[in-house]
Parts: C-alpha cells; sequence; structure tokens
C-alpha cells in the first residue's frame, strides 16, 4: 500500500482534554487546544491533587461536562461506522477485518520485508539533552536530595509531543529507521523511564498523562509519519495504562492505532516482535484487563456511559489482534496463544455474537467473533456446539417442510444421517454410507449394527467412532504409525492405493467436532496447521486457506530423535562444504 496513499486516523475528540498545567506558562500555545475546566470539572481536577501515590484519580466527571459540550461536534465525524450490539453512532473506526470465514485469509509475511512506498519526511527533532546515564543519575540524586524538579522537568518535556518522545528516546535523532526490523528506539531508556514513572509523585504523573493528552488532541494533516509510530509504540508501553482512571486516555490511545492504515500496522506488528517477553506480556495483559473492566466494571460510574464509548472494545480489540499476530511470527512465539484468551468472555452471550457474526458478515458490526484467538477453548466448544444443534433442527425441519409439500407421507428416519455398519466390514461399510449420504452429513447422527437389536441414544454412535478410529489408526492397517517418542500418529510412510480411507478419517474428525464427540487421535501441532489460517491482520488477499510451511522443528514434533540426527548431519555438511570451499581459495 502506498504511503502517500494513506488516509490520516481522525484526531481524538476533545472529551480527553484536561487543563493545562500553571508551571507550564512558557509552553502556553502548545496547550491552547485544552478546553478549560469548568465549575463541573473543578471536582475532578482536585481529586487529582488530593490522589493517592499510586493511584490516579478519575477524569470521568470532566469528560461527561465535555461530552455534553461536544455532543453535535462528535456526531458529525467520520462517516465509518462500526456497530457494536445494541448500540448506535460508534465511529472513526474502519472495518475491523476480514471475515474469518472467508476462503482468502492474510499473511504478514506475504508483504515485503520493506515498504516500497516513497517515505515522508521526518520532521526536525528538536534537541534532548538527557541520556539514559543523566536519567538515572536523576533518579539516584532523588533518594538523597527529595529533590523531583530534574525529574518532573524531563518528564514534563519527553512526554509533550510526538516529536519530543522521539528526541527523547530515538537511538539517533538523525536517522531515519525506516525499515521494520529496526524501530530505532533505545528499549532500555524507554524501560528505565517507565519503571521509574509509578514511584515518582502524584505531580510528575499527572504531567505526563496531561502531555500526552495534548499529543493525542494534535490535529493530523496528512499521512502519519514513522516517528508518528515510534511514539505509539512507547505510549502503549505506558505502565500508568494499568489504572482504570487513565482508561479514557488509553481508549483514545487505542482508536489511534487502530485507525492506522495498513503499512503502519505492518511495521508495529515487526516492531512489537523485537520486544521482551516480560513488556510484550504486559501489553496483553493490559488489553485484555482494558476489555474485561469495560464488559463488567467494578464501579460503572469511573467510566463514561457504553453509548458514548462503544468503540473502545473493537478498539482494544483490533490492537490486540496486531500484538496477536506479532506473537505468531515468532518461533517460538514470545507468550503461548492461551495467554491471549479472556475468560471474562465466557460470562458473555456467545450465541448473541456468533449470530452477530454469522449475520452481518463483511459489515462494520463487531463481534468477538471477529477475533477467535481471544475466546478459550470452552467458549468455542460451547459455540460449537450449540450451533450444530440449532442446524439439525434447521435441516430436519427443512427436509420434514419438503416432504410435505410434495405430499409425500413423512418418515421419522429422514431426519436423521442414519448408518447401517457390519462390525464385520466396518471400514468398508462406513465409507459407502459416507459416500452415499453426503447430503445428510448435516443431521443427527444415529448409528445401527446390522444385525443387533438397538436404539441409539447416543451410546451407539460413541462405539461406532471407538472402534472405527481403533481399527484404522492400528499400525497393522497401514494408514498411520505410532511414535512412541512424541506420543502421537503419523501418516505411513508405505505406498496407498486408496486415498479414500483418508478422506473417511477427515470425514469422521468433522463428524465427531459436530456432533460433540471426543475423539482418541492423537496428530502432532503441525498437523492441525493446515487447518490454520494465518493472522487476520493486516490482510492480504492473495494468501489461500490452508498454506503453511512446515520446518524442522515441526517435523522433530513427530521423531524427535531422527531429525535432531538428520539436523546435526546437515550442519556437519554445511561446515565440511565450507571448509572445502575456504581451502579452494587458499
Amino acid at each position: 500500500m502506498s504511503e502517500a496513499g494513506r488516509v490520516p486516523s481522525p484526531a481524538a475528540p476533545p472529551e480527553v482534554a484536561a487543563a493545562a498545567p500553571d508551571e507550564r506558562k512558557g509552553k502556553e500555545p502548545e496547550r491552547d487546544k485544552l478546553p478549560p475546566i469548568v465549575s463541573a470539572g473543578a471536582g475532578a481536577a482536585a481529586g487529582l491533587d488530593r490522589g493517592s501515590k499510586g493511584q490516579i484519580s478519575t477524569f470521568s466527571s470532566f469528560i461527561s461536562t465535555v461530552n455534553q459540550k461536544k455532543e453535535a461536534a462528535e456526531n458529525r465525524s467520520s462517516p465509518t461506522h462500526l456497530v457494536f450490539p445494541n448500540i448506535k453512532n460508534v465511529r472513526d473506526l474502519p472495518p475491523i477485518c476480514l471475515d474469518v470465514r472467508q476462503k482468502q485469509r492474510v499473511s504478514i509475511d506475504a508483504l515485503p520485508s520493506e515498504m516500497k512506498a516513497p517515505v515522508l519526511p521526518e520532521s526536525v527533532l528538536p534537541n534532548q539533552p538527557k541520556t539514559m546515564k543523566d536519567f538515572q543519575e536523576d533518579i539516584e540524586k532523588v533518594k538523597s536530595s527529595g529533590d523531583w524538579k530534574a525529574v518532573h522537568d524531563f518528564y514534563l518535556a519527553t512526554f509533550d509531543s510526538f516529536p519530543e518522545l522521539n528526541a527523547a528516546f530515538k537511538k539517533d535523532a538523525t536517522a531515519s529507521f525506516n525499515t521494520i526490523e529496526d524501530s530505532g528506539i533505545n528499549a532500555k531508556f524507554v524501560n528505565a523511564v517507565y519503571d521509574a514513572l509509578l514511584n515518582t509523585p502524584q505531580d510528575i504523573q499527572k504531567t505526563v498523562l496531561k502531555g500526552i493528552i495534548n499529543s493525542l488532541l494534535q490535529e493530523w494533516k496528512g499521512p502519519r509519519t514513522k516517528d508518528d509510530l515510534r511514539a505509539y509504540f512507547i505510549l502503549l508501553q505506558n505502565p500508568q495504562f494499568n489504572n482504570t482512571s487513565t482508561y479514557v486516555i488509553y481508549a483514545h490511545l487505542l482508536r489511534q492505532i487502530a485507525t492506522l492504515v495498513e503499512a503502519d500496522h505492518h511495521f508495529l506488528v515487526h516492531w512489537f516482535k523485537k520486544l521482551s517477553q516480560k513488556r510484550f506480556k504486559q501489553l496483553v495483559e493490559r488489553l485484555l484487563q482494558f476489555i474485561s473492566l469495560r464488559l463488567f466494571p467494578a464501579k460503572p460510574e469511573e467510566f463514561p456511559p457504553i453509548t458514548k464509548c462503544s468503540w473502545w472494545i473493537p478498539s482494544a480489540s483490533k490492537v490486540l489482534a496486531l500484538l496477536n499476530t506479532a506473537n505468531s511470527l515468532v518461533h517460538p512465539p514470545l507468550i503461548p496463544y492461551t495467554d491471549f484468551y479472556n475468560s471474562t468472555l465466557d460470562h458473555i452471550d456467545l450465541m448473541e455474537e456468533y449470530h452477530t457474526w454469522q449475520s452481518f458478515g463483511n459489515s462494520h458490526r463487531f463481534s468477538f467473533c471477529q477475533y477467535p484467538f481471544v475466546i478459550s477453548i470452552a467458549a468455542k466448544k460451547i459455540i460449537i456446539q450449540r450451533d450444530s444443534e440449532q442446524q439439525m433442527i434447521s435441516i430436519a425441519r427443512q427436509s420434514l417442510v419438503d416432504k410435505v409439500s410434495r405430499r409425500q407421507r413423512p418418515d421419522m428416519n429422514m431426519l436423521f444421517l442414519n448408518m447401517k455398519v457390519r462390525r464385520t466390514h466396518l471400514v468398508s461399510d462406513s465409507l459407502d454410507e459416507l459416500t452415499r449420504k453426503r447430503a445428510d452429513l448435516k443431521k443427527k447422527l444415529k448409528v445401527t449394527f446390522v444385525g443387533e437389536a438397538g436404539l441409539d441414544m447416543g451410546g451407539l454412535t460413541k462405539e461406532w467412532f471407538l472402534l472405527l478410529i481403533r481399527q484404522i489408526f492400528h499400525p497393522d492397517y497401514g494408514m498411520f504409525t505410532y511414535h512412541k517418542d512424541s506420543h502421537c500418529h503419523w501418516f505411513s510412510s508405505f505406498k496407498c492405493d486408496n486415498y479414500s480411507e483418508f478422506r473417511l478419517v477427515g470425514i469422521l474428525m468433522g463428524l465427531a467436532v459436530y456432533n460433540s464427540i471426543t475423539l482418541d487421535i492423537r496428530f502432532p501441532p503441525c498437523c492441525y496447521k493446515k487447518l490454520l489460517s494465518p493472522p487476520i491482520i493486516p490482510s492480504d488477499q492473495n494468501i489461500p486457506v490452508g498454506i503453511c510451511s512446515v520446518t524442522t522443528d515441526d517435523l522433530c514434533q513427530i521423531m524427535p530423535r531422527d531429525i535432531t540426527h538428520f539436523a546435526a548431519l546437515l550442519s556437519s555438511y554445511s561446515t565440511a562444504e565450507q571448509t572445502l570451499k575456504e581451502r579452494e581459495t587458499d
């Protein structure tokens, strides 16, 4: 995507504005965008001054006052809409992602290693005299003198604007760093500044938040530069956003990141994957907590009404998707995929979320099902089970209606997928039945063993699955082999003349999931990778579903001993080849 063609994200609405500090009169021209605190907001300001160390008072009362005056202006903002269930007037967010049911999915690796579009010129950065060593010396002096002035001045200047952030934390202020491989940020300096921030007095913490507000309220004219992306990357790591009283500011930061164009997301994703495991996990946990507390607030009065901030959760979910994409690009991943699960979602109406996703497809209506990586296995199981039951009922009803409309006598057997098999010919009979009744695979499964009296109330179905899987996966059958080292099955190396039986295994696995039956099948993770699509953000329409590259690490999960020896052999061969080349050169 051309950088020249980017659409700028809308400036954050003035509802996060706060009063300009008295101590910064020299910077008043930069603060004139902040609305004055009216009487209703005076209490909020006073609350900030009274806040105890480690606790930042809420902005909510001031926010509500500003909202009343700015509501008309908000309604005239960007025409792009996201519809949160039962909520109107959600603004300024682009479509969350491609419908994950589509046959085309996205791969971050499909994009070039560096964006080939012309790079926008970076603005001239102000001088930043402080280095990491100077900052640490100032912190040490505070312990002996108790004078926070030097530290206060540093935070005041650094967080005043995006250029100031870049001047402070950029490795080289004169270099562009327009590459996905290096953000150009001094990560150790950023970590030191944020680690010290939470131990500073309240006036310093409030100064940082006011500087962030001023930066987010800046009116953007034109595409974002890489320095702007670096500023977002730095601000997102601010530990102050763990506090619910800062969620209004945090939400606007997330919205501006969510509305960046795809090329900008591409850079952020690759910068995220360079974070340490500790910092990366903190970002994920902070976003999950933000979503949970917005859904189920401990103190609802701390937040604006849901009708005024329905974009909070979609924005956070999209930024979380960027982190999930970054995590998937690292091998091994920075954190387990289970760390992205949000257990709070187990307590919402999952079927309503699912139906919203099914009904509205690629519309801008938000659903957590657009982000399956945040839904736990238990929640997904509930969704699949209930959806299967509803599909079975719907298909049975349609079959009955079709029969009656043709004036034919209904038969109860037409409501089920009836399987009649012989125990002595279990595999062949099952394959024939499934082939003949492909149109009925989504009906409720009902199994009958020929020559045996019995009514299938679920037990015969489970027995059929058990016997069939046990026979197919037996080593003597020749389709699969069992590896004791990895405790998993893999495809047999013997030549196969009948691939229909492998298709039968796939149908059996699908039927088992559809009928809520657990199978004792132990495939390695790389086998299931074929069922997965690449990450869904940023999007690339050219990557089909099921395409994945298998590495020696994947094969090591199947045959660890053999692959280890093979890797050692390759390494020794490469070393020998290099040695021979050096001798020939000499």
